[in-house]
């Protein structure tokens, strides 16, 4: 039995009463539920190729995701690294499914490492509109940044501020915004004893302030009409119900919304408590908020067109599209060219620190430019010029960094896919494909 300290025993009693407590606890001495979403930008169905081993019932609150059963390890997979799923607790997938982006939005996830909401949001936006994903620390933007890329994403921005620079830029922007929280983390009790270790009765309190924080600053950047999501994983309602009710005394123009998700409860009250012993995931907290349309509206970045990209005359882009494939609005910089999310402004990015621009197509200069491993991740095999299907162990062997002696194929760059998922980029030469899969990336 996982030992609990004796206040937090005290407050969740006193939220669930006895016998819920005691569900809850015998909850938490059971196998931990693990599920993954299929990449729905190159599995628009979401059904996941046959070589994805250890799937069970789907999980009903989130588009292209299942349960993963006892003992299976898809994570050892070349097609986990080929992204065409991500591993994600379950119960954390309802706040995406609540704040139902759209393709063609403008979505801001400000709390959003290390990815698993983002790439949600991502996948659900087709890949159309603009997504700004925000990691204040910088050490956790990187990962955020390579989960991006690993999932093809093609319209993100990725940036690492503190949210009141970001509210300084994008005034009443936003069509949605996602505040996944930073919390006091009851949810992960049974995964991480060090969550529990630095849990203490003042946590709660403490945490509640930053978000109150977080909330004022995105209340700023949501266009009026917008929908607002709140999220923790955690139970206290110091950190739920009372943030909201003190946001919403301070902001009268929002209120919650009542929502549904498949598979749970009505939220009739515009949230949801989800906890362990009453469904298939670690817990979570989840509400929608509405601005009224009628909210007073700054003047908005989102009513100019973005400034003219800087001409794409000095990096080409080499030779490995299919030619009904083509990328618009290209932005060099840094020896880099870029194909810019639609309706960005530049100018909206000067002075933060960001990470990506949308994708990466191309590294190099006039002389010699290389296609990026970015844009291998976003392409499916019949985009690319020349692309060759790898079986398992060719492609674990490629993901190692060694080079691969496939027969005689066609000159220069070849995307290299495994069931159909594209993991990155080779160069045909003398007989053997080259390899150019990111040394960093690369399986031991």
């Amino acid at each position: 039995m996982i030992q609990l300290p004796q206040a937090y025993i005290a407050q969740m009693k006193r939220l669930l009463g006895e016998a819920g407590f005691f569900a809850y606890e015998r909850a938490l001495s059971q196998p931990v539920t693990r599920a993954l979403r299929i990449n729905l930008l190159t599995h628009p169905d979401g059904m996941p190729p046959r070589a994805v081993e250890g799937l069970g019932e789907r999980v009903p609150w989130a588009q292209g995701a299942y349960f993963v059963e006892d003992g299976a390890r898809p994570g050892l997979s070349p097609l986990h690294e080929g992204g065409l799923f991500y591993l994600q607790e379950p119960s954390a997938m309802t706040a995406v499914s609540a704040l139902s982006p759209q393709p063609g939005e403008r979505v801001l996830d400000l709390c959003a490492a290390p990815g698993g909401k983002s790439t949600q949001i991502a996948a659900l936006m087709q890949g159309r509109g603009l997504l700004v994903c925000n990691e204040p620390v910088p050490s956790r933007a990187q990962i955020l940044s390579r989960n991006v890329e690993r999932m093809g994403v093609p319209n993100a921005v990725v940036v690492s501020a503190m949210p009141d620079q970001l509210a300084a830029r994008f005034p009443a922007y936003f069509d949605r915004i996602l505040v996944d929280a930073p919390c006091s983390g009851e949810g992960m009790f049974r995964r991480q004893e060090e969550a529990r270790a630095e849990w203490n009765e003042h946590t709660p309190r403490g945490c509640a302030e930053r978000q109150l924080e977080i909330l004022a600053e995105a209340a700023k950047m949501l266009a009026p009409g917008g929908a607002l999501v709140y999220s923790t994983c955690t139970f206290n309602d110091t950190e739920n119900e009372g943030v909201l009710e003190r946001f919403l005394g301070a902001h009268p123009e929002f209120a919650l919304e009542p929502f549904a998700l498949c598979g749970l409860p009505p939220a009739e009250k515009g949230y949801l408590h989800l906890y362990p012993h009453e469904m298939r995931g670690e817990g979570h907290f989840v509400s929608l908020l509405r601005k009224s349309a009628d909210a007073p509206s700054a003047e908005s970045p989102r009513r100019k067109e973005s400034r003219r990209p800087r001409a794409a005359e000095t990096i080409a882009l080499p030779d490995v599209l299919a030619p009904s494939v083509s990328f618009e609005r290209l932005h060099v910089a840094g020896g880099c060219l870029w194909s810019l999310p639609q309706g960005l402004n530049l100018e909206q990015l000067e002075g933060l620190r960001v990470l990506r621009t949308g994708l990466l197509l191309v590294r190099g200069d006039a002389k010699r430019a290389e296609p990026d491993h970015a844009l291998a991740m976003a392409l499916r095999p019949e985009q690319a010029r020349h692309s060759v299907e790898l079986n398992e162990a060719q492609a674990l062997l490629y993901q190692a960094g060694e080079a691969l002696d496939l027969g005689d194929l066609p000159a220069g760059y070849t995307l290299i896919c495994h069931e159909g998922v594209s993991l990155g980029w080779g160069k045909q030469a003398g007989g053997m494909m080259k390899n150019h899969y990111p040394k960093g990336l690369r399986r031991r």
